[in-house]
């Protein structure tokens, strides 16, 4: 009988743990070690705390919430990629750096939406302040 950890297709809870031991990890070296995470987890959290100040409703906090993932999200596949391009080819080369401009302006553009995004759901709220 094969042993649990050499048959990929055995389904194990202890492999399943700690796979998540390892994004939380991914997650953990994205905080401490990216500056444009925090910048974007600043901003997350003040977008959090205007939704909570003007009560913003449930499709309103699926919203704000999904772009706030998707743009920490994508900020970690981005710096995935540019770790893997450096490791790859530390030299410098006009391939990777294609490479790591296209990644670096996907999450501009997420970033972009996530703020129209944002802009559509509370300027609402604030004119309403001011009537």
């Amino acid at each position: 009988m094969a042993r649990e950890e050499n048959n990929p297709t055995r389904f194990s809870v202890r492999k399943r743990i700690k796979s998540f031991s390892y994004a939380f990890a991914g997650i953990r070296l994205l905080i401490t070690s990216q500056h444009n995470a925090w910048i974007q987890l600043a901003i997350g959290t003040l977008v959090v705390l205007a939704g909570l100040f003007f009560r913003i409703g449930r499709l309103e906090w699926c919203c704000v919430l999904a772009c706030i993932g998707a743009v920490l999200s994508l900020e970690a596949v981005n710096t995935s990629i540019e770790h893997l391009a450096d490791t790859l080819h530390p030299d410098r080369s006009e391939g990777i750096r294609k490479v790591k401009d296209l990644a670096a302006g996907a999450v501009l553009i997420v970033s972009i939406v996530a703020v129209v995004v944002g802009l559509l759901i509370f300027v609402p709220y604030i004119t309403g302040m001011f009537r």
